[in-house]
């Protein structure tokens, strides 16, 4: 072969292989069941420009809101750990069905504020990295919803306002939590909130902020209650094969990106309540917070479900423990 025909054969080769390798990019398909305008998804879309972005292109992650996988709430571990998805953004307190001890944060009253739930990940983050591994998965960030609120038909003063109120809750522990108060929970994921209120199967719901508006529940309750009784986080989890696939340096990338976000998802969540409780107040929602003397009694009903927690969930235990040493 000719010097000029192999310099143009080597020359075609290169161009082949640039345009194989730029063709070879991971594409990551994001299942979140939280609608687009909802301040989680809008975390996760900005994870994944930024993670593009790091990767020069290498990752590129498409975000699937409003549950447009059809992935339902509780699935999102189970998914993720048989690689149904490579990546999902997970509200952590639908999967203690996975593992109990998940419900750790959601315990009511425990860490009211966010810096209470700041310092609780201090003892359960090692432990979430644990279960998550055992699920074939990672935890890339972990970021808390605005405080619950309970959303209801009447202004709640005291107890016996909450007596037979059938209201929505998430998971065992809300569930526990209102039966003690008198109310008639119903444990049941987003998907099935609003035409729930809808058909009147119930009254009320302790949600956020940010669910409240994505719900426009001041369609259906006039009151918000900022009770902030419970604590729950999202995780960002990807699949440990899909993980492993990556090299290292990317994956170096990826995890550096997400720390670096995390703390600023953290302030997003704080500024998200405190908008979501005006656009509430703009509909013409009443918001009103528990009195010195209803907060009492509400924590007096809680704290027994902190000792019943720890016995069924002993591996729980020495977290709350050092917790509360550390709080109080």
């Amino acid at each position: 072969m000719k010097q000029g025909n192999l310099f143009t054969f080597g020359t075609a080769l290169a161009l082949s292989l640039a345009a194989t390798m730029a063709s070879a990019e991971t594409q990551w398909d994001m299942s979140i069941v939280w609608p687009e305008g909802n301040f989680h998804t809008q975390n996760a879309m900005a994870f994944a420009e930024a993670v593009k972005e790091v990767t020069d292109g290498e990752v590129v992650i498409t975000v699937h809101s409003g549950g447009a996988l059809g992935i339902k709430g509780p699935e999102g571990m189970a998914a993720v750990r048989d690689g149904l998805v490579p990546i999902a953004e997970i509200l952590l307190n639908q999967q203690v069905g996975e593992a109990p001890i998940l419900g750790i944060e959601t315990l009511p009253f425990l860490a009211p504020s966010l810096a209470d739930v700041a310092l609780l990940h201090k003892f359960y983050r090692p432990k979430l990295d644990e279960v998550a591994a055992g699920m074939n998965q990672k935890v890339l960030y972990m970021v808390p919803w605005p405080g619950q609120a309970v959303f209801s038909p009447n202004q709640i003063n005291t107890l016996a306002d909450l007596n037979g109120l059938t209201i929505r809750v998430v998971d065992s522990n809300g569930n526990d939590f209102f039966a003690a108060l008198g109310a008639t929970p119903i444990q049941m994921p987003w998907g099935e909130v609003v035409p729930s209120l809808a058909a009147g199967t119930i009254k009320g719901v302790t949600t956020s902020s940010s669910s409240g508006v994505d719900g426009s529940f001041w369609e259906f309750t006039p009151h918000m209650n900022t009770f902030n009784w419970q604590a729950s986080s999202n995780i960002m989890s990807v699949n440990l094969d899909a993980w492993n696939a990556l090299p290292q340096e990317t994956r170096d990338k990826i995890e550096e990106t997400a720390a670096a976000m995390e703390a600023q998802f953290w302030m997003n969540s704080r500024a998200e309540d405190e908008k979501k409780i005006a656009t509430l107040r703009e509909h013409g929602m009443t918001i009103t917070a528990p009195s010195p003397e209803l907060k009492a009694a509400l924590l007096e009903k809680a704290r027994p479900l902190w000792e019943d927690f720890k016995t069924r969930v002993p591996e729980a235990a020495p977290i709350i423990d050092s917790y509360l040493s550390m709080r109080d």
